[in-house]
């Protein structure tokens, strides 16, 4: 495919948002936008993510699994991840003629002299550390408080954050000639969760419980939610504007789960007045959440739209955020530098035609294995109808082992009934862990990792 001839990549990706936090899947927060694409898409009905932030963004710029980056790329971390000079998802579409810009959340290296425009992107605007006040832009309190940056120098503006980030990449987009990657990881509806007066009035009228505290709670995380997707409608109504919405795929996911529906105290290490109040935040049907490998954590709701490209319809077949750089790399003609290390695969035949291509792919994806590594003391892996969860040193006796095809929500261990399963995925989940490690930052160790608070 030709660079001019190549289509734009339009990527939003949301901070904690569950699996039942979206209309589409019958929640009751208002997500008009993202339904309309959704219904006019490819929903992906198994989209797999991390369990928490920065190791779902290592997979998705680099197509592999986190752990490959050392210890600290499994869990939410300040400290940098990806060692100098490593070839991302945007640096291999920036080699090939892309402008790329993001805006929002990048949290791979929370100083600027390891921010995202060290590593393929033109441009870089929001966050360099995590989540951050909506209105203060602060993280939380400490060395990496001082966090909102364009191109890596600190800026102090006023206004919402997603308001902020929705306002930068409209603007890019506007002045951007194509073909261009444009990557937009929210903050929202990552704590300290606050809405403006605007979105909030649009739950004015609706009770959610008969306590006050809980029923306002709802109404801020909805509101916020709500409020996102008011920005997504905004950067698709741009495409429309401009003429190019046929020429741009737009994808969606969240990093991870939503957080545990409790009051979560972490909110007062953020800078400025904060509110512990409950996250009301869902991922049913699924067991778990956030920070979890039960569905509920890693499970999000995902969709990928191309007008005039892609018919509506819905993929059930089991892929994974580190699948879209080899993705795209062979869908667009972009070849990564030297010989790339992908754990993830080809999607692009799953997707187009209603999968008619799978088939002939030279990838078996019914039978392909997924791992994840939490903290370096969880483990899981998905292959076929099995999914195996277990601790660090924990034997056979101890892994939990559920069949997703007859049990997707992960009610029934079935460990002792299959041992010989037992025993084959704890030898792929080691066999895995012998690969972990092996493009990790040379000045990194486990004493000197800058990780953050460990409560979500």
């Amino acid at each position: 495919m030709e660079s001019k001839d190549r289509p734009n990549i339009l990527f939003l990706l949301a901070d904690d948002l569950g699996w039942g936090d979206v209309g589409f899947h019958d929640s009751e927060i208002d997500t008009p936008n993202l339904d309309r694409l959704a219904a006019t898409g490819v929903e992906l009905e198994r989209h797999y993510v991390c369990p928490v932030c920065t190791p779902t963004r290592t997979s998705l710029l680099t197509g592999r699994h986190p752990g490959r980056f050392g210890p600290h790329a499994t869990r939410p971390s300040n400290s940098p991840v990806l060692p100098d000079g490593y070839e991302t998802l945007a640096g291999m579409l920036r080699e090939s003629g892309y402008a790329t810009g993001l805006f929002g959340k990048w949290h791979l290296g929370s100083t600027p002299e390891v921010g995202p425009n060290h590593f393929g992107f033109d441009h870089a605007y929001g966050s360099l550390a995590g989540g951050v006040d909506p209105y203060n832009h602060r993280y939380k309190q400490g060395e990496f408080s001082v966090t909102w940056h364009r191109n890596g120098e600190f800026v102090e503006e006023p206004g919402h954050v997603t308001d902020l980030i929705v306002d930068e990449a409209v603007d890019w987009i506007e002045r951007t000639d194509g073909p261009w990657f444009c990557y937009v990881p929210f903050t929202a509806v990552h704590i300290p969760v606050k809405a403006p007066q605007e979105f909030l009035d649009g739950y004015a009228d609706r009770q959610y419980s008969d306590d006050p505290v809980l029923d306002l709670a709802h109404k801020r995380y909805y509101a916020y939610a709500s409020q996102m997707d008011a920005g997504i409608g905004r950067l698709v109504e741009v495409l429309e504007r401009m003429c190019i919405r046929d020429r741009t795929i737009v994808i969606f996911s969240s990093d991870n789960g939503a957080m545990p529906n409790k009051s979560p105290q972490s909110v007062f290490l953020y800078p400025g007045y904060q509110q512990a109040d409950p996250i009301p935040g869902s991922n049913l049907p699924w067991r778990g959440h956030k920070a979890t490998l039960y569905e509920g954590g890693i499970r999000t709701p995902a969709l990928i739209h191309w007008q005039g490209t892609l018919d509506p319809g819905r993929m059930s077949i089991p892929v994974h955020i580190a699948d879209w750089m080899p993705t795209f790399s062979k869908l667009l003609g972009c070849p990564a530098s030297g010989d790339p290390q992908w754990d993830g695969v080809d999607i692009w035949p799953l997707i187009a035609d209603g999968g008619a291509e799978a088939a002939a792919a030279p990838v078996d994806y019914q039978a392909r294995a997924i791992f994840w590594n939490l903290k370096e003391n969880e483990f899981a892996i998905q292959k076929g109808e099995w999914k195996l969860i277990t601790r660090l040193d924990e034997g056979s006796e101890n892994a939990e082992l559920y069949n997703l095809e007859e049990d997707p929500r992960e009610m029934r261990d079935v460990a002792p009934q299959h041992p010989e399963v037992v025993r084959e995925l704890l030898k792929r989940i080691e066999d895995e862990r012998q690969l972990d490690g092996v493009s990790r930052r040379p000045e990194v160790t486990s004493a000197n990792v800058n990780d953050e608070d460990s409560e979500p």
